[in-house]
């Protein structure tokens, strides 16, 4: 039935049944991250990163309600250009497919396709997590609950620093979902290197991940393990640079009252705006970066 419901592309098919190793992508980034066309640029860059890395990328989305695992050049156009994609996590997908809408995947979402297609590997951005004034608001992204059931790696660079980051981390604990830091000690904040909240699991290698992840799948455990890949040092914005206009970003979505999905994309085009597209450049090179170390696990699991 998981077979029927899911549309490999012919590249990703040809990938698998080579047992050739394949790095899932997500689409929110695409639909809601970025403006057009730098999304459409960032889409293509990512996937000849992949590539160069000796990985086949798996771009996930829902195109007219096909679950689509790797997409055309066509399809991430279409993406990039259309307005009103949805953004598909665990509660949409049904509803998404159901009435032939077109649809961009979350981490959640993204996730939960890659498990459907039995691929390990995930390179993202940032993940979601616990939203400032969760203890009046309770905005907890289902990103989180997500990495407690499905075994699958996401590497990124640690949460969006738009997040209670401390939260983040201990609602990751509790539900007990392993963090390890790519050459690093520190949980990494998105646009800066560091977040000063410290890590107690430090790795140096996609050798040492997947190895790892080998003994965690071993022991039984369904949940998936996060990758926190700092940012590189000439892309980042120091964290006592973008606090401030984080802080000003918040202010403005309460003042505007902006809903709870509407609320990343909002403020993550207000901090663009607020550092004169400085974020955007890291936004960038951050998951350029993700995408070359999620290449290197992939290549270590193999298929």
């Amino acid at each position: 039935m998981k077979k029927s419901i899911i549309h490999l592309n012919p590249a990703v098919a040809k990938a698998i049944r080579a047992k050739k190793p394949v790095l899932a992508l997500e689409s929110t980034i695409i639909s809601h991250g970025m403006p057009y066309p730098n999304n459409l640029k960032m889409a293509l860059r990512l996937q000849e990163i992949a590539l160069d890395n000796g990985v086949q990328p798996a771009t996930v989305a829902i195109i007219r309600g096909k679950l689509q695992i790797g997409l055309s050049n066509d399809e991430i156009d279409y993406l990039a250009k259309t307005k009103g994609v949805l953004k598909v996590s665990r509660p949409d997908f049904a509803t998404c497919m159901a009435l032939g809408l077109d649809g961009a995947t979350t981490v959640a979402g993204t996730m939960i396709a890659a498990n459907l297609a039995k691929l390990k590997v995930f390179a993202t951005g940032a993940i979601g997590g616990v939203h400032r004034g969760a203890e009046d608001n309770f905005d907890i992204s289902a990103d989180l609950t997500e990495l407690s059931r499905t075994p699958v790696i996401v590497v990124s660079a640690g949460a969006k620093a738009i997040l209670d980051l401390p939260k983040t981390i201990e609602y990751l604990e509790t539900l007990g979902v392993p963090i390890l830091g790519f050459n690093t000690d520190q949980f990494p904040a998105f646009y800066s290197r560091k977040s000063g909240i410290p890590l107690y699991h430090k790795v140096t290698s996609a050798k040492e991940v997947a190895h790892i992840y080998k003994m965690h799948i071993k022991l039984g455990f369904n949940s998936g393990m996060l990758v926190a890949n700092p940012i590189p040092s000439e892309h980042e914005i120091p964290s006592s640079e973008i606090e401030g206009i984080i802080k000003e970003a918040v202010k403005e979505s309460i003042k505007s009252s902006i809903a709870k999905k509407d609320l990343t994309p909002f403020l993550l085009s207000k901090i663009v705006k607020l550092t004169d597209g400085k974020s955007l450049t890291a936004n960038i090179k951050l998951v350029e970066n993700n995408v070359i170390v999620g290449a290197k696990i992939a290549r270590e699991l193999g298929w």
